[in-house]
């Protein structure tokens, strides 16, 4: 049967079908009847819509991680000089005399004053960012704001030197870094921690503060106020513990109060694990003051002819150590 009694569907079962005046079943004698436009098709069997209509953009932003800036962290950083400055000199003055047994009209022995000036060459160097306008427009329909992104990425590309010259300093300048400086005292050298329990590693410790007292001439003491310097792989040696279950940063909170401990990536070298105890200050000047002459300038805005340009630079002097003698290291390979 072609015709279906759509009417009495309607008032039997409330079943509506908006079929028009003359609704007929669709079987195979009415689809013959359909018209086509062609026959066969002449477009590609299509699977579905374009991807792009079902694909959700997540409008959170993920960052790609760096590797910690640790050293201004730990010690802050100082202002010397500007973008102008060609060296930094440092005076440095010691107290000189002899005594000689008195008489009254004894005239020799005498005390004085000397004075150096040691010296370090900032290096400035730059980075530019560029932003044209239609790629400012395409970033915009895809709900970025690019030319905020391209000034984050110039300053954590700048601040990421600034902390590798704080460590390493500049190559062929009087320019050095916390671990490379000519003036620091000789490292004494240790077996990877990694190899020792608890107690072993907590003895390498005691070790390297024990050189600390031997090189200051005993003017610190455990009370001292300290930051312990080593990569975060050595660090994670502290949760080692000795025959009394006690672990290594229990033991090193009791018997070194003051200690701070900072992980710095850069520690673990091609040579070894390098470790350094600091005194962070004596006599209220510190031992280590990484400098910058310019920590960030910003450089005039230049429009282009479809897009803008602008130069941000920077200076440092790496690491300037006042008194090495109040940093002993070891180097654990």
């Amino acid at each position: 049967m072609s015709k279906l009694n759509f009417d009495a569907l309607e008032r039997r079962a409330g079943v509506v079908f908006m079929t028009g005046n003359n609704p007929v079943e669709l079987n195979s004698q009415a689809r013959s009847q359909i018209a086509m436009d062609a026959s066969p098709s002449i477009t590609t069997p299509n699977a579905g819509i374009p991807a792009l209509f079902t694909t959700y953009v997540d409008p959170k932003v993920i960052e790609v991680l760096v590797e910690p800036m640790k050293i201004a962290q730990a010690f802050g950083e100082t202002k010397k000089g500007d973008w102008t400055s060609t060296a930094v000199q440092f005076p440095v003055v010691e107290s000189v005399g002899e005594v000689t047994s008195y008489g009254d009209f004894n005239e020799n022995a005498m005390s004085d004053a000397n004075v150096n000036y040691p010296s370090r060459q900032p290096y400035h160097y730059q980075t530019i960012i560029r932003v044209g306008e239609r790629e400012l427009a395409i970033a915009g329909q895809a709900g970025l704001d690019w030319a905020s992104r391209k000034q984050i990425a110039a300053a954590l590309t700048l601040n990421k030197f600034q902390n590798k010259s704080y460590i390493y300093g500049i190559a062929g300048l009087q320019n050095y870094g916390l671990l490379n400086d000519p003036n620091l005292l000789p490292s004494i050298t240790d077996t990877p921690w990694k190899n020792k329990d608890g107690q072993g590693v907590f003895d390498s410790i005691q070790k390297l503060f024990s050189q600390l007292v031997k090189q200051s001439g005993g003017l610190i003491d455990r009370s001292a106020t300290m930051t312990l310097l080593l990569s975060p792989e050595m660090e994670t040696c502290f949760t080692k513990t000795n025959q009394y279950n006690v672990n290594v940063s229990d033991q090193i909170s009791k018997n070194l109060p003051n200690l701070k401990i900072v992980t710095v990536p850069e520690c673990s070298t091609a040579a070894g694990e390098i470790v350094q105890l600091i005194v962070n200050e004596y006599e209220g000047q510190p031992t280590v003051d990484p400098s910058f002459t310019e920590k960030m300038r910003v450089h005039p805005l230049i429009q282009a002819k479809s897009g803008f340009e602008q130069k941000r630079s920077q200076g440092t002097l790496g690491t300037v150590i006042y008194r090495p003698m109040f940093i002993a290291s070891i180097l654990a390979s």
